[in-house]
């Protein structure tokens, strides 16, 4: 069995792949680019979508070797913070940018069209991100798997936005939810059970009754925290298991990331996982300090073999489970940092 790992980072696409046990590095593009997420489509492996911090969404066809941007001199996205495909139909591309917009291409990126009526909720214009150098922006972007008329989108410190209709109308979803929300994930078996993480914004400000995650029962309209085991209350990651909706994976740290270099322990981040949908956490022990130090910015599943994960932390340390994260191994590639990974195994 052959495997394909593309590897989003602060400067471009790698793209490894595994014969006989062993990873070796194949290609390495857009080099002039950060990567904020990347997309792989499921029914063609060596096509792969990267959404650039400042060049829109670029594609490849040759697992990496070669990328075109099939809007060039046309109008699309720019600061692209996420990317995703539609479930129902994998021509239809979302990507949600910097300063706040979500955009969506129904032609594999060939052209882009804005939801411009997400200026439309009255709280939009008001987000401010005080961050230097970043503004307000769209984290994550989920579709429902069984309806491709609702979909949701993260606002940075701005909560979660949901349409219902396709894009031409959106509702705010802010009860009893952090504002900070980084990640969206829906159970396949149930859409409108939603699970986020967050950054922990209103935790710290004392506005909200959880700390790091949460989960909608109802499709955001009402809110429940989750891992109230543990007194950490940052996160990126989470994840759910591709054919099991009760086991989910998350990585909590200690403070925000400009605190971590100033503190004993970095990010003193810990890898948690349930194995009840999210109604009790435990913590694994993955073997690696520097898991904990650096923290873990994605968690992810090899897209043809569920029983392998990976998780990438900010420091471009990469590590792989064959057993669904019950043991950790160290996998030796050569990262400087790490935005997102993908895996597929043929």
């Amino acid at each position: 069995m052959s495997s394909v790992m593309y590897a989003g980072t602060a400067e471009g696409v790698v793209t490894f792949k595994r014969e006989n046990g062993k990873w070796e590095e194949t290609a390495h593009g857009l080099k002039d680019w950060a990567i904020g997420q990347l997309a792989v489509d499921p029914a063609t492996p060596n096509r792969i979508y990267a959404g650039t911090r400042g060049d829109g969404v670029v594609v490849s066809d040759d697992y990496g070797e070669h990328w075109a941007k099939p809007n060039r001199g046309k109008t699309g996205p720019g600061k692209v913070k996420c990317v995703s495909i539609s479930p129902h139909d994998s021509s239809i591309i979302y990507a949600g940018t910097e300063p706040i917009g979500i955009w969506v291409s129904k032609d594999s990126g060939a052209s882009w069209s804005e939801f411009e009526s997400v200026w439309d909720v009255p709280s939009v214009p008001t987000i401010d991100y005080p961050v230097p150098s970043v503004e307000p922006h769209v984290r994550s972007i989920a579709i429902d798997p069984k309806d491709a008329n609702t979909l949701y989108a993260s606002l940075q410190v701005g909560y979660m936005i949901k349409s219902s209709d396709g894009g031409t109308t959106w509702a705010l979803t802010d009860q009893n939810v952090d504002a900070d929300i980084h990640t969206v994930v829906l159970n396949p078996d149930d859409p409108k059970h939603i699970y986020v993480s967050t950054g922990g914004h209103d935790y710290r400000q004392g506005k909200s009754p959880g700390r790091s995650l949460y989960h909608s029962p109802d499709g955001g309209g009402s809110w429940l925290p989750m891992a109230m085991e543990f007194e950490l209350e940052y996160s990126v990651p989470l994840t759910m298991h591709p054919k099991d909706s009760k086991l989910l994976y998350s990585a909590l740290a200690n403070g925000q990331p400009p605190q971590w270099a100033k503190q004993d322990g970095g990010a003193q981040a810990t890898l948690i996982r349930s194995n009840d949908g999210g109604e009790t956490w435990n913590a694994s022990d993955t073997g690696f300090d520097e898991i904990a130090q650096d923290y873990v910015e994605i968690i992810t599943f090899d897209m043809a073999n569920a029983n392998n994960m990976f998780l990438g932390t900010r420091a471009g340390g990469l590590f792989e489970s064959s057993d669904v994260g019950e043991s950790w191994a160290k996998v030796d590639v050569p990262l400087e940092s790490i935005t997102d990974l993908r895996v597929i195994s043929s």
